[in-house]
């Protein structure tokens, strides 16, 4: 499975960026699919996860109402719309990929099986 990361960048405060991960090499109904992201000199955090066939969503607290994680089952993509950005949301972000999940929230990068190479969002003035 491979995960192809893009649509980062330099944004001011109060903008809007749409992150997606292109997933090839694998057939995904059984996946659950994450976007994560890591700030210098921080641990890698969870931001929001999606089941591939069912479209349950899941988010962290300090994105909730502001981000939101979609799929195209067609296109084989998941995406990360990040609305509203603020200067804490800088960070590196990541898609992941966990194989044949039960249900439940997998909050934890060591739950994921298969990364992307990350994409770097700024929220600056």
């Amino acid at each position: 499975v491979q995960l192809q990361a893009s649509g980062g960048g330099l944004v001011q405060p109060g903008a809007s960026l749409r992150l997606s991960c292109a997933a090839s090499g694998g057939t995904f109904n059984s996946y659950r699919m994450g976007w994560f992201r890591q700030a210098p000199g921080k641990e890698r955090e969870f931001v929001a996860q999606i089941r591939w066939w069912a479209g349950n969503t899941h988010y962290a607290d300090s994105v909730k109402g502001r981000f939101t994680i979609s799929r195209d089952r067609v296109k084989d993509t998941v995406y990360l719309q990040m609305n509203s950005l603020k200067p804490e949301d800088t960070a590196v972000y990541y898609c992941a990929a966990k194989a044949h999940s039960i249900s439940g929230v997998y909050p934890l990068p060591n739950q994921y099986d298969y990364w992307g190479q990350g994409t770097q969002v700024t929220v600056s003035s």
